[in-house]
């Protein structure tokens, strides 16, 4: 039976394994395993490996040329279009044209035509269009001309919207007033600024403080005495139906922020009630504020 001796010690085994756990164990080192296939040194690896090292890897493994695993058939020979030179290059997907002096010489190189016609977008070029405000004529490309008007400056666009979108035809028309006032307003409208005392109901704001007199609102609305067919726009200038407002109360009494009830009261035309309305920096009494 073949015999295994410790090369340290000189101990005898009857295997290799055994020799080679003694070995670690006793010795504290582990006997080679491998035996490098390109300088025949033995070494110890735990996985399958060829080479003792890197540096024996590289002096056994080429890369060169075919060896190269990303190899692709090496160079290819064309004759540069500029000056006729034979040169070699890599394919690709585009062939070889010219050599790596012309290549690297931008004199050669013609910058595409891209103006006019030549360019990759060209429809027609510019087309003359008559100014829809003013009439005069100008020259515009096709995509400047996105909408059913044109303009010659911003000055005509913004003379056109002013025009084009007063009354009927502004996207919020909702049918107009009720018209002129007629016949009554006038002389209704002074006698509610005398009896107010040129004063606006809610918050006294004066005329002196106003720069004007303070506007004078129905209280019921025109527009409601004139959809009544027995009545007309005339029956709404009753002195009963009107208050002095300054323009920020006016306001609010005409997107129903202050109840009729309210500006009755405050104009003198019903009972009184208790509560305090606030306009601008002024406080002053006014009714409940069930009452608004």
């Amino acid at each position: 039976m073949a015999t295994y001796e410790c090369p340290t010690c000189g101990a005898e085994f009857d295997s290799r394994r055994g020799l080679g756990v003694h070995h670690s164990r006793v010795h504290d080192e582990r006997l080679p395993n491998r035996e490098c296939d390109h300088c025949g040194e033995e070494f110890y690896c735990e996985y399958e490996r060829k080479y003792c090292g890197d540096h024996c890897r590289e002096k056994a493994v080429s890369f060169a040329g075919e060896n190269n695993p990303n190899y692709t058939g090496g160079k290819s020979k064309s004759t540069c279009e500029i000056c006729d030179e034979t040169f070699e290059y890599y394919e690709s997907e585009k062939p070889g044209l010219y050599c790596p002096d012309c290549v690297e010489n931008e004199q050669w190189r013609d910058p595409p035509v891209i103006t006019g016609s030549d360019h990759p977008r060209w429809n027609g070029g510019t087309v003359t269009v008559t100014c829809d405000e003013c009439g005069v004529t100008v020259e515009r490309y096709p995509n400047q001309i996105t909408g059913e008007v044109t303009f010659c400056s911003p000055d005509c666009q913004y003379a056109w919207l002013s025009d084009a979108f007063t009354g009927d035809g502004h996207p919020n028309w909702a049918g107009g007033g009720v018209g002129p006032y007629g016949k009554g307003w006038n002389a209704v409208r002074e006698a509610a600024l005398e009896r107010d005392g040129y004063e606006c109901v809610l918050c006294g704001m004066t005329a002196d403080e106003l720069g004007r007199n303070p506007d004078v609102h129905h209280i019921v609305p025109v527009r409601a005495f004139v959809a009544t067919p027995v009545l007309t726009e005339r029956d709404a200038h009753t002195l009963d139906n009107v208050v002095s407002l300054c323009p920020s109360c006016h306001r609010r009494a005409e997107f129903g922020h202050v109840s009729r009830e309210a500006l009755r009261w405050r104009a003198g035309l019903a009972g009184p009630a208790n509560g305090r309305q606030a306009c601008g920096s002024k406080t002053v009494a006014s009714p409940s504020s069930s009452a608004l």
